[in-house]
């Protein structure tokens, strides 16, 4: 019987925290929310009814065995829900509060021992046992056997291209999710970036301010894909495809085998044959050299990111009345540069014609998604973890380097298998780690390593020997 302190109050520790709490085999589980409301994080803490999940109700959860649970908590709430529906992320925030609470109160009956620690973690220490240290703000400390960090993102850094005179003016928003107090209405609102997030900055913008016109900037100018109103059928060959693809050696031969499928089956839709790759997403990632990854990220990620993080078709529908209307622009460029103080100038260079110009603007939100920079992250844990050496930063910055079940790795190249992460920490190892169906399997695959002793092995991962190996 040993302790687990989970430190994130989002969704992901919800997952964790809640599988750990039908555990037999472990002491007490401590549950690190940093003061966060239970449960929500920065993606379910949204209450605007525009910003919609980007998958179908019958498809979210927070536990592995429980995958219809949020759809009869969406029945009991609204009327005419079904499955196929895109439900407001705020509505699964208040499902995921409810799920936590039920099993918190099952734990209590049992006698299962649990403690909720609101104050945020500022320290982790390993002693010579091989047990952790948590520190709390409060100076409280919990020992651990074993300690998992499920903190989300990572809030976000101003653009290099940013000048400090743009920052000072409080005109440039550096987080989304908390626009600018305005004693006027802009009449012109700048995005940089055009994936999910800025989906929903656009939107909750062209509500706040009707009249004021709307500019989406990012490199390749590619707005999400949008989901199909109805579910797609699987594609009868998608067992093929994904032999195939797991046959490749690297992105690029990936891209092709995928258009050679699509050929193949000129019946089938091709966000069919994206979905069901997402069994084999993560393994497709691990098989990958250092430098094959650095191909993905540089060539393909944008076009990744379009076609599998898509727009609910409400979502999608909105933004293109917006373009309808001429009230949004959608620029393929780069930005060079964002100067000025009561008004902002964005300087791009265009893409297609890579011609310079200037965009006047009175304010400019960076939604450019997920920072999993950990390398240059001001998070006082994170930062405290990488000088003492415990962890270490993934080669391509995506989040911390660790082996395909989660244990972190420390500056030596080892993992000791007592501190472990889940979520956007992990791009690094898995990739797709970040929605809700990624995260119930590895929250019940991680409470089971937990529960179980196997995080007690210490572990040496040989390929982390070179760079170039694959990680």
């Amino acid at each position: 019987m040993y302790n687990i302190a989970i430190i994130g109050g989002g969704a992901a520790g919800s997952a964790v925290f809640g599988e750990l709490l039908q555990a037999t085999a472990v002491g007490t589980v401590h549950w690190v929310t940093g003061g966060q409301a239970t449960g929500r994080g920065i993606a379910y803490a949204t209450d605007n009814e525009q910003h919609l999940l980007n998958v179908r109700a019958s498809g979210m959860g927070l536990f592995a065995e429980h995958e219809e649970q949020f759809l009869q908590h969406a029945m009991r709430h609204r009327a005419g829900v079904s499955g196929a529906d895109f439900l407001p992320r705020g509505l699964f925030g208040d499902f995921i509060e409810a799920q936590i609470q039920g099993r918190m109160e099952e734990a209590r009956i049992r006698g299962r021992h649990f403690q909720v620690h609101e104050p945020s973690a500022e320290r982790i220490q390993a002693l010579p046992d091989g047990s952790l240290v948590v520190q709390l703000a409060s100076g409280h400390r919990i020992q651990a056997h074993s300690v998992v960090l499920a903190l989300g993102a990572l809030s976000p850094r101003p653009l290099r291209a940013v000048t400090q005179r743009a920052l000072a003016s409080g005109r440039y928003v550096v987080d989304p999710w908390r626009p600018p107090e305005l004693e006027n209405a802009p009449r012109r609102y700048v995005v940089i970036g055009t994936g999910l997030t800025a989906v929903d900055t656009l939107l909750s913008a062209a509500s706040r301010w009707p009249h004021a016109e709307l500019v989406a900037v990012s490199r390749h100018g590619q707005l999400p894909f949008r989901h199909p109103v109805e579910p797609l059928a699987p594609c009868p060959h998608q067992a093929r495809l994904n032999a195939r693809l797991l046959a490749c050696h690297g992105p690029l031969a990936m891209l092709r085998q995928f258009r050679r499928a699509m050929h193949e089956a000129p019946t089938s839709d091709w966000r069919s044959l994206l979905d069901g790759m997402r069994p084999i997403n993560a393994r497709l990632w691990q098989s990958m050299t250092l430098e094959q990854r650095r191909q993905f990220l540089h060539r393909l990620r944008w076009l990744w990111e379009a076609g599998r993080h898509r727009m609910a078709p409400g979502s999608a529908d909105a933004i293109q009345r917006l373009i309808d209307n001429k009230r949004l622009q959608v620029h393929a460029a780069r930005v060079l540069k964002v100067d000025g103080e009561d008004n902002l100038q964005v300087h791009v260079r265009h893409r297609a014609t890579q011609v310079h110009s200037t965009l006047p603007a009175d304010v400019v939100v960076q939604a450019t998604g997920l920072d999993t920079t950990v390398g240059y992250t001001r998070h006082p844990l994170l930062s405290q973890l990488i000088e003492d050496g415990l962890v270490r930063a993934d080669p391509l910055q995506l989040g911390l380097a660790a082996l395909p079940n989660g244990a972190l790795i420390n500056a030596q190249g080892r993992a000791m298998g007592r501190l472990y992460a889940i979520g956007s920490l992990l791009r690094g190892s898995q990739w797709e780690c970040t929605a809700m169906p990624e995260i119930r399997v590895a929250a019940k695959a991680l409470a089971g390593a937990l529960q179980s002793g196997q995080s007690q092995d210490t572990v040496n991962p040989p390929h982390l020997a070179g760079d170039a190996s694959p990680a």
